[in-house]
């Protein structure tokens, strides 16, 4: 049985908007885009047709990776889950050791995280040594630059 790829409805249509654009947008332009190439002549030679080929292996295998990912996708809904400790969907707000601000994220799906946007990757260290924990619980996350210490200061699901 293939494992099921959590993410927030946000990230669900996002992922199928972009297949949608794939399907129906970029892949009938590269394949314009290879038939007017073909017509210049000797293709070993016609740096276009392998450039639009290239371009349309990247199409073709991002088409099937988002295929396979809406395929396996576990549409979770944040507002419908409860509980006092942290797990997928959870927003956290944390408080920062080092640079005493407080700061909120909202566990959501690799596909789906943007840290500027306040959505952490269900796979970040972060997210992984906070889920489970609860609130006023401290936690002790290894970066690229070192040790990071956060608070736990509230759990919600919205």
């Amino acid at each position: 049985m293939e494992k099921k790829i959590p993410m927030t409805q946000q990230g669900y249509v996002l992922l199928e908007e972009e297949l949608r654009h794939l399907k129906n947008i970029e892949r009938p332009a590269i394949i314009k885009a290879i038939a007017d190439a073909r017509e210049h002549g000797d293709l070993s030679e016609n740096a276009e047709y392998h450039a639009a080929r290239e371009r349309q292996g990247f199409i073709e295998g991002r088409i099937s990776e988002l295929e396979d990912k809406v395929s396996r996708a576990d549409v979770i809904d944040p507002t419908k889950i409860t509980g006092d400790y942290i797990k997928f969907g959870a927003t956290v707000t944390l408080h920062d050791d080092d640079t005493d601000e407080i700061v909120a994220y909202q566990i959501v799906g690799s596909d789906e995280s943007d840290i500027k946007k306040g959505l952490l990757s269900i796979t970040s260290p972060l997210a992984r040594a906070l889920i489970g924990k609860t609130v006023d619980t401290s936690v002790e996350v290894t970066t690229p630059n070192g040790g990071k210490g956060y608070n736990i200061k509230k759990i919600e699901f919205i």
